[in-house]
């Protein structure tokens, strides 16, 4: 898997798109660079429900206990969400994922005017599920 921005370059990056069409193209080359799931990854726990597409998050803790995450899409530009919520999770604690807030930091972005209803609905769920995973790590 390609490194994902961490979320202030992830910001700058997406700020230096001039239209929401770069922006668009940016956030599926970020999804492009998620490392693939194996087929024992694509099972239905694994599966997050609420989204329009086939959306998959896998949650485990490694020995240091920061969260590992790997995710996958049937649509690019689902997939381009997946890698920025990986983004803003990548390398924190269970608890620091529980705890932390998010939606200032997509607010920031201004992505929910930009996506569809059904898209804006399948992030939320992305997220909750990213939480709900952590939560039961704890």
């Amino acid at each position: 898997m390609a490194q994902l921005p961490d979320p202030q370059k992830l910001l700058r990056n997406f700020s230096r798109c001039s239209n929401w069409e770069e922006k668009y193209l940016y956030i599926i080359e970020l999804g492009a660079g998620l490392a693939p799931l194996s087929d024992a990854q694509r099972q239905d726990g694994n599966r997050v429900s609420g989204c329009q597409s086939q959306v998959w998050i896998d949650l485990a803790s490694n020995e240091q206990g920061n969260v590992v995450l790997h995710g996958d899409s049937d649509a690019a530009i689902v997939k381009g969400l997946i890698a920025i919520v990986f983004s803003l999770y990548q390398g924190l604690s269970v608890r620091e994922i529980v705890e932390l807030d998010v939606r200032p930091f997509f607010a920031s972005l201004a992505l929910t005017q930009h996506l569809t209803p059904s898209r804006s609905q399948g992030l939320e769920a992305m997220l909750r599920a990213v939480r709900a995973r952590a939560s039961a790590l704890i």
